[in-house]
């Protein structure tokens, strides 16, 4: 028997209307929610994420200010124009997207974002009231998938949580966010030994290494809730996961394609947070 898929579409869609109802009842009480994208340089990658978060702010009735600045861009000028924005009360969220260019230090921007208006969760900050229950924002890829297995009506507490990858924006706040839930986690990564034996003992494994189509059927438990991550190329140039849908799907319980499962639910969740922080502010 084929397992379910787990429609990432679908749920974003139903967290963007709750947004937008949220937004319009707030907007109606006074407070319009705004969120400031800057964007550095030119790489199109970077252009494509910017214009579908505009897109999605657009649609849930959220203000969206874009902050174009080009490639050659000082430090300075950056943090100038982030300490503006943090002084700016119209705005509620504010989001630098990575990559910077190389002259620029991340760390340091990412720094200077006022915490209550860090909408992506990436500040040491939100990252340390995350680590120890305490109200701020969650990163938004993690915070995304556990409304997909929530939504999809998939216990997490007292389940065996694998999570294939450790790094800052996914694998360490899953398992923060894995661990809230009474999930037993254990963070898997490159120096792991005998990945296997641990993977195909999951009830839910999140695969986040960046590696296409690595996991097989072998490496799962039959009836097993698969979350990937993975945004990969396969040998045809075709896009893909770090998990072989094809050969895992007859094994698994739940799964989430790619794309169409993890990718929708970052923006949705995105504009989860810019809500949040009008509504704090």
């Amino acid at each position: 028997m084929s397992a379910r898929i787990i429609d990432g579409k679908k749920i974003s869609q139903d967290i963007k209307d709750e947004v937008k109802e949220e937004a319009a009842a707030l907007k109606a009480r006074g407070t319009e929610p705004c969120l400031a994208v800057v964007l550095v340089g030119d790489d199109p990658a970077s252009h494509i994420y910017v214009r579908n978060k505009m897109r999605a702010c657009k649609y849930t009735g959220i203000r969206s200010v874009s902050i174009d600045l080009p490639a050659d861009t000082e430090e300075s000028e950056l943090l100038e124009k982030i300490q503006e924005l943090n002084a700016d009360t119209s705005v509620h969220g504010i989001l630098v997207q990575l990559p910077l260019p190389p002259q620029i230090d991340e760390n340091k921007i990412i720094n200077a974002i006022d915490p209550d208006k860090d909408v992506d969760g990436f500040s040491p900050i939100s990252v340390g009231r995350l680590s120890i229950g305490l109200e701020g924002f969650k990163s938004c890829t993690p915070a995304g998938i556990i409304e997909l297995i929530k939504r999809s009506g998939i216990s997490i507490d007292g389940k065996n949580c694998v999570i294939a990858g450790r790094s800052n924006i996914v694998g360490k706040p899953m398992a923060m966010l894995l661990l809230r839930e009474n999930g037993t986690v254990t963070v898997c990564h490159s120096h792991t030994k005998d990945l296997r034996s641990i993977t195909s003992k999951a009830d839910i494994l999140v695969a986040a290494i960046g590696k296409p189509k690595f996991f097989k059927a072998d490496d799962i438990k039959e009836g097993a809730v698969i979350i990937d991550v993975g945004m990969d190329r396969d040998e045809n140039g075709k896009l893909c996961g770090d998990v072989d849908f094809d050969d895992v799907k007859e094994k698994a319980g739940y799964i989430t394609p790619v794309p169409g499962g993890v990718g929708p639910m970052t923006i949705a969740m995105l504009m989860r947070n810019c809500l949040e922080a009008a509504c704090r502010l």
